[in-house]
């Protein structure tokens, strides 16, 4: 059996975005799928994020760099 890495966030607050979203109920393949999606969002901000402090002579990772990330590659949810 392969052993999957183990998730960095919870079910709990994905089943309670789908709720705040406006869904009466979401299913655990609903929540677990979301919560892919949002984890490998998350590392795609990060790691640009990094690529933007270093550029910036930077080791540490601002909010400011976070925020550009995002913005770079969820443009047309900025727009």
């Amino acid at each position: 059996m392969v052993s999957l890495p183990p998730n960095e966030l919870s079910l709990a607050p994905i089943h309670r975005l789908i709720k705040k979203a406006g869904a009466a109920r979401a299913s655990e393949d609903a929540a677990e799928e979301l919560r892919r999606i949002l984890e490998d969002i998350g590392i795609a901000i990060a790691r640009e994020a990094i690529s933007l402090a270093q550029y910036a002579g930077r080791r540490t990772v601002k909010r400011e760099d976070i925020e550009r990330a995002a913005r770079s590659l969820l443009r047309s949810y900025y727009a």
